[in-house]
């Protein structure tokens, strides 16, 4: 069985990893290592949870304690799809080159420029980045690439899936010629395959796992429920609140997981209404909020996380016990990232989908891709939450109150001929029209019994008088 200390690690490391508690690596650590070490390229392909993060913070740390870094010149770079994984690679790396002097900065969005221009303008050992903000820096001067000797990919699928691959390649273009590449992922597919062949140089390839297969000590099951139109989206929060109290204290955490973020709030909400702790977490909220919501997941303030694929690759979030598919994904291999999250570094998981009629393909398409069919789970014990019904007194209440706009003429009313408008009733629907209010007083109706004198002579009379 192979030890971190058979790996010729530096010794300043392999303290930081006896004091975590690590003793012997994962396939994909033993496998990338010992090639990293050696100078080579290397292509990792490992399902998620499997610790490819250590897999090149580790090597890197030791080949880079020799040597100082110059002022905007980083020595070596991290690129990363999301602001949370890249977070989490520079955690990676506060943990395990804490016995060292190597400093690193963090190029996220949602953090100010100047904060990290005067880290890049100290000098930076490891620079960890997302694509988008390192290319702001570099386009505003600040950053100067020609002297990385070590640049890692990591999540590759996950960076062709976000678009960010041309990005990727002017990146690879702006570095060393003679620089080493760590590319990892969890997939390969045919344009990530283009890229390691155009900017890898006979790299070492480690597979620890089929591509996109899940781990063994996740148990899975779907739940096939008949819901149509505009019901569905209701039905489906009753039943997750179903599995949710059918699972009882097996459920000490969870992550549920929502195609889009407009439902990762109302998920998250309803769940909150009826008495579960929950949060939701999405590429719109801020940065320094989504921070603080997956501090309170890790330390156990909060119980569930609602989430939309944002926070469904790479994130590094111990001791998950339950992962809930409230949408089933649109691409198969999200299913296998989500359910990741639980079931990691050999600990047991439940992962659970909530399917309709219309989401058939997508099921087929998501057990072709994983070469197994997942188990059906029993929905007969679930009743759907009936809609509340209007009490007559309701009825009546609504019923009496006036509505906005005309009300319909009955038949009656419709049938019997209108008399004609008088001129001054016009006016005064004119000016009610224009919001003006008419001053001419109260309006007469006829002449009633107060008919001038002079009107009852007659032409003769009053021409006499």
């Amino acid at each position: 069985m192979t030890k971190f200390s058979d790996l010729k690690l530096h010794a300043k490391v392999l303290k930081a990893i006896d004091e975590v508690g690590y003793t012997e690596p994962t396939p994909i650590q033993a496998g990338a290592i010992p090639p990293a070490l050696e100078g080579r390229d290397v292509i990792g392909i490992a399902q998620t949870g499997t610790g490819k993060t250590a897999s090149f913070t580790l090597p890197m740390i030791t080949m880079l304690n020799r040597g100082r870094a110059r002022a905007r010149m980083p020595r070596s770079l991290v690129l990363a799809p999301t602001r949370e994984l890249a977070a989490q690679v520079a955690e990676n790396f506060d943990l395990y080159a804490k016995y060292t002097k190597l400093t690193k900065a963090l190029l996220i969005g949602g953090v100010s420029f100047k904060e990290q221009d005067q880290l890049i303008d100290k000098g930076v050992d490891v620079l960890i980045a997302t694509p988008g903000r390192l290319l702001d820096h570099f386009e505003r001067g600040k950053l100067i690439l020609t002297d990385v000797k070590v640049m890692v990919v990591d999540e590759a699928d996950r960076m062709l899936d976000m678009g960010f691959i041309p990005d990727i390649e002017r990146i690879f273009g702006l570095t060393p010629f003679t620089r080493q590449t760590l590319f990892f992922s969890a997939t390969m597919a045919p344009e990530i395959e283009r890229i390691t062949n155009t900017f890898l140089s006979n790299p070492e390839r480690i597979e620890v796992a089929r591509q996109a297969t899940t781990s063994e000590t996740i148990t899975q099951s779907v739940y096939e429920i008949s819901a149509a139109g505009r019901e569905t989206p209701k039905k489906k929060r009753d039943f997750l609140r179903h599995l949710i109290d059918a699972e009882g204290d097996k459920v000490t955490n969870g992550i549920i997981f929502c195609n889009r973020k407009v439902d990762v709030d109302i998920v998250a909400k309803s769940l909150k209404k009826h008495g579960h702790d929950a949060e939701p977490i999405h590429g719109d909220l801020d940065q320094s909020h989504r921070m603080r919501t997956l501090d309170g997941f890790r330390d156990g303030d909060i119980r569930f996380l609602v989430a939309s694929d944002v926070a469904a690759r790479g994130l590094d979030i111990p001791n998950v016990s339950h992962v809930f598919n409230f949408d089933v994904p649109s691409h198969s291999e999200d299913y296998v990232h989500r359910i990741g999250r639980t079931g990691r570094a050999g600990r047991t998981g439940t992962a659970m989908m909530i399917s309709t009629p219309k989401d058939e393909k997508l099921l087929t398409a998501i057990e072709g891709l994983i070469e197994t069919q997942i188990p059906r789970g029993d929905t007969s014990e679930f009743k759907p939450v009936e809609p509340k019904k209007r009490t007559a007194e309701k009825a009546d209440q609504e019923n009496s109150k006036p509505r906005r706009g005309r009300k319909k003429a009955s038949s009656e009313a419709q049938d019997r001929p209108q008399p004609k408008a008088e001129p001054q009733e016009r006016s005064q629907r004119s000016n009610r029209g224009r919001g003006r209010q008419n001053d001419n007083g109260p309006q007469v109706v006829g002449l009633g019994d107060h008919l001038p004198a002079f009107i009852e002579k007659s032409f003769e009379e009053r021409r006499a008088d």
